[in-house]
């Protein structure tokens, strides 16, 4: 089998800055948004880029623009309460935009209607937030419409009408959005968008708070770098095909999607599982049998990157690459683009019963939560590729591991704890429980999945910020601050990257020999 050209999968979605070449296709999304409302003129939407280019942004997904918002800067407290649409935005000019201004006014935001379930709203208003944190503004203000409010017009007020949606008794497509998007509920603003008959013509006015702010200052302080971190502990257990492999999983990238996660991990070789309906042949044969799902694997977990905006460490899966096979595990970065780090030391057990090729590349991912690198297993036991990732600059060290018993998973959990200390960096590892009776050479499982810190006063007491009950399973979710690792690193109790006598030792990443 040839290897995967991983290019003619990825289908990359990705938040930019709106440019000229984009106006036709904005337009015509939001006449499909908005059909009943004025849309854009190509003036007002180069006014908007030449005035504020960095607070226009639109979400491109495999080269076709499918959301986009608009924003200006102004001082909110200058504004009436009941303002309207055209007087705040300049009839859409954003010429009364301020560049000194405290808060960011959101003038528009639209999906398109065939992308509404890849979380492109969600997208475009973290870009926002992002957007007001940099720039150290005091809050992001917005009108939302209130597009359902004419079918209950006839029973209930405009302010019942809130209230109903706020309990989530009533649901509105814009309202609900913006409160699961941490918006405040401010007042009520009537006549704000003339041509909105869907909504009456109200609109709510809506605030979400900055809590970085600083008053005194344009200059924007870093108190801290959160990442939230889910780790599936996931339980091998019989299927009878691969759309219950698939269900299982999205269960769980669901799970991590609704706890706001930045990462999902899955273990090592969890896809095994799906031998669990394939005819037995010898192990050797059965998981080659196993790497003819390689594309099916990597499509839905491109997928669910996408749709739950949540970035995947997709555990690890056996891959046929030039008659050769790899234990590969997969970054599938919400943005759409794939990364793949091969396991690069070989357990005596994986070379008798299933031989497989070790890789010979030790790499380092860019993510949109600093840089991080998968150490798959066995590999976390060998100190020096924890210290050669941390000096490639990675932050977290993710390892999807599979082990039988007891003594295998310490190995894995005390290596983890001896690199997160020895490197201050973070380690998180995944594993399987459960049991697959009929599948030789994976028949048990033991894990107790943890995420582990540096050993210091700043972090939590036993270097342990999250840890799994042993053997069932379930689900850790954890929060992870780079801002703090870079702090203990610099001035910690100890500074081991900094108290390392080079003049007595050095270690060297040599290139792999070519045949």
């Amino acid at each position: 089998m040839e290897p995967i050209d991983l290019s003619k999968i990825e289908k990359k979605i990705i938040v930019r800055n709106t440019q000229e070449k984009d106006f036709d296709e904005l337009i015509e999304m939001q006449k499909r948004c908005f059909p009943k409302m004025i849309p854009w003129k190509k003036e007002q939407l180069k006014s908007q880029i030449e005035i504020f280019p960095e607070g226009q942004f639109c979400v491109e997904y495999d080269g076709k623009i499918i959301g986009s918002a608009s924003s200006l800067i102004i001082n909110f407290d200058e504004f009436d309460d009941q303002h309207s649409w055209e007087e705040i935005t300049d009839d859409g000019y954003i010429t009364n935009h301020d560049p000194d201004g405290n808060n960011l006014y959101g003038i528009e935001i639209m999906t398109h209607p065939d992308f509404r379930n890849m979380k492109v709203g969600h997208r475009l208003y973290e870009a926002r937030k992002q957007l007001t944190q940099d720039l150290n503004l005091k809050s992001i203000v917005i009108g939302g419409r209130i597009p359902n409010y004419n079918k209950y017009a006839d029973t209930l007020t405009p302010k019942e009408y809130v209230e109903e949606v706020a309990n989530k008794n009533i649901y509105d497509p814009i309202l609900t959005f913006q409160l699961h998007n941490g918006f405040v509920l401010k007042r009520i603003i009537k006549k704000y968008l003339p041509d909105d008959k869907a909504s009456l013509k109200y609109a709510t006015l809506m605030e979400w708070s900055n809590i970085e702010y600083q008053r005194k200052t344009k200059r924007h302080f870093k108190t801290a770098f959160p990442v939230r971190i889910c780790v599936v502990q996931y339980m091998m257990k019989k299927i009878s095909s691969f759309e219950d492999f698939a269900q299982q999983c999205e269960y769980y990238v669901d799970v991590a999607y609704n706890y706001q996660s930045d990462f999902v991990v899955f273990p090592e070789i969890f896809t095994t599982q799906l031998l669990s309906f394939m005819e037995q042949d010898t192990p050797s044969q059965s998981v080659r049998k196993l790497a003819g799902y390689t594309d099916d694997y990597i499509q839905i977990f491109t997928d669910f990157a996408v749709r739950y905006n949540v970035n995947i460490i997709g555990g690890s899966h056996f891959v046929e690459e030039d008659g050769n096979l790899y234990n590969i595990a997969y970054l599938f970065r919400r943005d759409g683009t794939i990364e793949k780090q091969y396991k690069l030391h070989i357990t005596p057990n994986e070379r008798i019963w299933w031989g497989i090729t070790p890789g010979d590349e030790i790499k380092v991912f860019d993510t949109d939560c600093g840089k991080i690198s998968i150490l798959i297993c066995y590999d976390l036991e060998f100190p020096e590729l924890g210290r050669i990732v941390t000096e490639k600059g990675a932050n977290i060290i993710f390892t999807p591991f599979c082990t039988d018993e007891r003594q295998g998973y310490l190995r894995v959990r005390y290596c983890a704890q001896a690199r997160a200390v020895e490197n201050q960096i973070y380690t998180v590892i995944a594993g399987t429980v459960g049991n697959l009776t009929h599948v030789e050479n994976m028949d048990i499982q033991y894990a107790q999945s943890g995420i582990y810190t540096p050993s210091d006063f700043s972090f939590p007491r036993d270097g342990i910020m999250a840890e799994c009950n042993p053997n069932i399973e379930t689900v850790m979710v954890g929060d992870l601050d780079l801002e703090l690792l870079k702090r203990s690193r610099r001035s910690g109790t100890v500074t081991l990257l900094k108290n390392r006598r080079k003049d007595l030792y050095e270690l060297k990443e040599l290139k792999p020999k070519m045949d």
